[in-house]
């Protein structure tokens, strides 16, 4: 469904990216993992658009991506939600799911401006499926609720609720868990696999490696730009490179470290 083929990013002298391939396929949850300063969320900024790949090619279905600005390929069929919460917290939840559906009604100014028969059926077809993606969620009794009373745990299911809302086949989540305890955590993984299970592909980076373990099928580790490993979640916990990427190893047997411009 998605392919990244030797994609590069630099930044100035900075290469944070070097020749990363990565094929994601359609169906089931597939995981990133990587050190702090990997590189993770910049592959997540090149996919949607928020950024330009230096080198390479990243293609969604076959179709590349590049020069695309963020809603255009949100229209594609992809859909993003990020580490730091990004809801509309002076609204309600229904508000700010209907909001992820605003490039799929066709309605216009005029037909806004007068109330017409065609914007108030999408008006109200949106209301439905807002409800409907509240419901996945477990959000759906609070939907006319402000926002910003929901607890953090809470805030987190409505961003997936309005990025589902885009009706995206890929769904790409940038620490889904990021701040959560341990019941919120569970809470969210059962959302996840939910979605995976109606048919969705998600495209996930997380730094909780339980929770990655036990959500996704395949998993890629980044480490200083470039992929070292790629496999299921026992392979990756026993790979020696993995290991190593996360744990170090003694000073007798390291090389020489990775010059400045290497660094991710």
């Amino acid at each position: 469904m998605l392919e990244l083929n030797g994609v590069e990013r630099h930044f100035g002298g900075l290469k944070v990216l070097q020749g990363v391939n990565l094929a994601i396929p359609q169906g089931g949850v597939f995981g990133l993992i990587g050190p702090n300063g990997a590189g993770k969320t910049t592959v997540f900024n090149l996919i949607t658009g928020l950024q330009q790949p230096d080198g390479g090619a990243i293609r969604f279905d076959g179709r590349d991506l590049s020069g695309l600005k963020p809603h255009q390929i949100t229209r594609l069929g992809l859909a993003r939600t990020f580490q730091n919460i990004r809801i509309f917290k002076g609204m309600s939840l229904l508000e700010n799911v209907m909001v992820g559906q605003h490039s799929h009604l066709r309605y216009g100014a005029l037909g806004l401006l007068l109330a017409s028969a065609g914007f108030r059926a999408q008006e109200q077809r949106a209301r439905e499926r807002a409800r409907e993606l509240l419901s996945w969620v477990g959000l759906e009794s609070q939907a006319d609720e402000v926002a910003d009373k929901l607890s953090y745990g809470d805030q987190r299911k409505l961003e997936l609720a309005r990025a589902l809302a885009t009706e995206p086949r890929l769904l790409l989540l940038d620490e889904p868990v990021a701040g959560m305890n341990s019941a919120e955590k569970v809470e969210i993984m059962a959302v996840i696999r939910a979605i995976a299970a109606r048919g969705f592909t998600v495209f996930m980076i997380e730094h909780d490696m339980k929770f990655v373990m036990g959500l996704c099928e395949q998993i890629a580790v980044l480490n200083f730009g470039q992929i070292i490993a790629l496999g299921n979640p026992e392979q990756i916990r026993t790979n020696p490179q993995v290991i190593e990427a996360y744990l170090g190893r003694d000073d007798d047997e390291a090389g020489p470290a990775p010059s400045q411009g290497e660094r991710a």
